[in-house]
C-alpha cells in the first residue's frame, strides 16, 4: 500500500470535482461578477489539483 499513490488518486478525484464544479456553474451562469470569480477560482484549483495528482501518481513507483 503506497500512501503517496493514494494521495494522488485523491488529489486527482478532488480535481475532477473541482472543475465539474466549475463547469456547472458556468452553464448557470448568471452574469455577475461574484459568478465569474467563483468559476475561475474553482477551476484554477480543480486544475492544480488535477495536474498535481496525475504527476503524483505517474512519478511515484511501485515498490512491493
Amino acid at each position: 500500500m503506497n500512501i503517496k499513490r493514494i494521495f494522488g488518486a485523491l488529489l486527482t478525484v478532488l480535481g475532477i470535482g473541482g472543475l465539474i464544479y466549475a463547469a456547472v456553474l458556468f452553464t448557470n451562469l448568471s452574469g455577475g461578477v461574484h459568478s465569474v470569480k467563483e468559476i475561475i477560482i474553482y477551476c484554477v484549483l480543480g486544475l492544480i489539483f488535477f495536474i498535481s495528482g496525475i504527476s503524483l501518481v505517474r512519478t511515484v513507483k511501485d515498490e512491493s
